[in-house]
């Protein structure tokens, strides 16, 4: 049986004017909507008390289990508004069934896909309003975070027997507000992100808090990012701790690393590796070792790099570096044309720009 969110809206929601001065320089996760969705589960009673409630705090014991054992997952994707006013969100059944994979991979129970895009639709409708207007060739969005964690007070190791589902939306703005720039990468040998059996191929937050010993050297040597490679041999390129890779060679084929069980099956990754077709380029999913990169830079075999994620859609990448050396694929007049022309083209179905054929988009409002 299907959950019913019931409506519980608050009295102080934000003024129009407090609400237009956010939405006029958003930044990225620094503001909140009016509400959120909260739903519980308990092992003798599954899913219930789902309802969409005032933004704030949420109450939960010290000895809750998420605080001590880290028993949580996550997703992130956001709505877009079209020019009828419409509200839309891309491909929400991919970030269902992402979360349905990394709840089993982290022992919680099993959201069904229904109830979690329901769970999308029922806080964007209650919050419309803080979905930014569309305007030409704006970036501008309603993020949404839906999450999952262990709530049950019990200092114990198995499985929590209660756990809170929660969607809470962050009005946000252009991720390259000056433009498009590309991003220099230091390759981390010191850290990795996932190891082979681990949780590397769920969206949980200890993935996440690993990479950031390894960002911090990459910016310590004057990069913005860190790229991981393999635990075991630190041969193979993985990913950067928050998106995916690929790379584009002269040949006309677009490679990014194979899922090996320690890589976050990216939703746009995959969207890439459709539209990679439609553009008439050969994709290929492999173990790519680091030297390939290192060798294919200087031989100009690939031609371009580039990195992807919900947020920044698609970055480029310039240049990599590591201990003792770089090097860089951009030559003078580099344009990165087929990373922007992807980028374009996510965007413009994303924003109802043009017609979505792949069936990817969902009404929200």
């Amino acid at each position: 049986m299907s959950l019913s969110f019931s409506s519980n809206p608050r009295q102080d929601r934000a003024s129009v004017a407090d609400r237009a001065a956010i939405l006029a320089n958003p930044g990225f996760g620094d503001h909140f909507s009016d509400h959120m969705v909260l739903a519980k589960w308990s092992q003798d009673e599954g899913w219930h008390d789902a309802e969409v409630t005032a933004f704030g705090p949420i109450q939960m014991s010290p000895a809750a289990a998420v605080l001590h054992y880290a028993q949580e997952i996550f997703e992130g994707m956001k709505a877009y508004r079209h020019a009828d006013g419409s509200v839309w969100t891309f491909r929400p059944e991919a970030n269902a069934a992402r979360f349905a994979r990394s709840a089993k991979r982290l022992a919680l129970p099993v959201l069904p896909e229904e109830d979690f895009v329901d769970s999308l639709k029922a806080l964007v409708q209650a919050d419309v309003d803080w979905v930014p207007e569309a305007a030409d060739g704006a970036e501008t969005s309603l993020y949404l975070r839906p999450f999952m964690f262990a709530s049950e007070a019990f200092l114990g190791v198995r499985p929590s027997k209660e756990v809170t589902y929660c969607v809470i939306a962050s009005p946000a703005g252009s991720y390259f507000p000056g433009g498009v720039k590309p991003v220099s990468l230091w390759i981390s040998n010191d850290y990795a992100r996932a190891g082979e059996g681990g949780t590397g191929a769920a969206k949980c937050g200890g993935n996440y808090a690993s990479s950031l010993a390894g960002q911090l050297e990459g910016i310590a040597a004057g990069c913005d990012q860190a790229v991981f490679l393999d635990s075991s041999t630190h041969t193979y390129i993985e990913e950067l701790g928050g998106m995916n890779l690929f790379f584009v060679y002269k040949d006309g084929r677009i490679v990014t690393p194979e899922l090996t069980g320690t890589i976050l099956e990216g939703v746009t990754r995959s969207s890439i590796l459709e539209l990679a077709k439609d553009l008439g380029l050969e994709p290929q999913e492999r173990r790519i070792p680091i030297q390939e990169w290192k060798d294919g830079a200087e031989s100009g075999e690939i031609t371009e790099i580039f990195a992807c994620g919900t947020a920044a859609v698609i970055t480029p990448v310039g240049e990599l570096k590591w201990d003792g050396g770089s090097c860089d694929h951009r030559v003078e007049g580099h344009r990165d044309e087929i990373a922007m022309k992807i980028r374009k083209t996510l965007l413009d179905i994303q924003y109802g720009r043009t017609e979505d054929t792949h069936g990817w988009m969902t009404r929200l409002a």
